[in-house]
């Protein structure tokens, strides 16, 4: 008899046992059911930073051609209008440490076949002074002024080897010292749009679970303005969504 008591006790310890692990596991399932779930509710938002900013360097290649019948006239005839290039961009506030010489491109017309006419200027030549420069403003003025240079006989052409105007480009180098305060800004923006995406759906916003940074692009403002310049970025963030 005491050994059926014995058996019965321990049947029931166990069954107890059984029944408070599976009161335990649907709860821990519905724990971690609910976790997932929740993990893959995912608010995906973009912020966005931008900022227009004066550009603080200057390149401008002022190009010029010169004809001559033969070579040595043509070496005279570039240095003529280089002389006057040069006095020219220190007249307008230009230091020689920020004016430099590109190199010079010649060209023989027989080389472009016979013709019934003889060519009284054989060769050209072409070449540029280049400023580049600091001294923003200075370069806008200057190159409002050229006409002064036209005027003393030198002949303004285009780009050497490509075809480029010779009007001033302008550029912005200072993107590392603002690209953290733009980061920020753009992170924050994007939080504040996923808190609304949150608000909208009656869901609370979690943890970031991705992130990534685009990139940062610097572009004229307008074909009007090129040295002010629009820098942007855009942060890509997954924010978790929970009830």
């Amino acid at each position: 008899m005491s050994h059926s008591r014995s058996n019965l006790l321990t049947g029931a310890v166990l069954g107890g046992l059984i029944a408070v692990g599976l009161v335990w596991s649907g709860s821990y399932l519905r724990t971690v059911g609910k976790i997932w779930q929740e993990s893959n509710r995912i608010a995906s938002v973009k912020g966005v930073a931008e900022r227009e900013l004066k550009a603080d360097m200057a390149l401008w290649p002022v190009y010029f051609r010169v004809e001559a019948k033969d070579l040595a006239s043509l070496q005279v005839e570039l240095q003529k209008s280089e002389n006057l290039t040069r006095a020219f961009l220190r007249q307008q506030g230009f230091e020689d440490s920020e004016l430099s010489l590109s190199p010079m491109k010649v060209s023989d017309r027989n080389e472009y076949g016979s013709s019934d006419k003889p060519i009284v200027n054989r060769y050209t030549g072409s070449a540029a002074v280049v400023v580049r420069t600091s001294k923003v403003e200075t370069v806008r003025t200057a190159s409002r002024h050229t006409g002064d240079l036209v005027s003393q006989g030198v002949l303004l052409s285009s780009g050497l080897y490509d075809g480029n105007d010779y009007a001033p480009q302008y550029q912005f180098t200072k993107l590392n010292d603002i690209k953290p305060d733009m980061i920020r800004e753009a992170t924050a923006n994007a939080r504040k749009a996923a808190e609304q995406f949150a608000s909208d759906s009656e869901s609370h916003l979690g943890a970031i679970k991705n992130a990534s940074q685009g990139y940062f692009t610097v572009e004229d403002l307008d074909s009007y303005t090129p040295d002010i310049k629009k820098v942007r970025v855009v942060t890509n963030i997954d924010y978790t969504l929970k009830d």
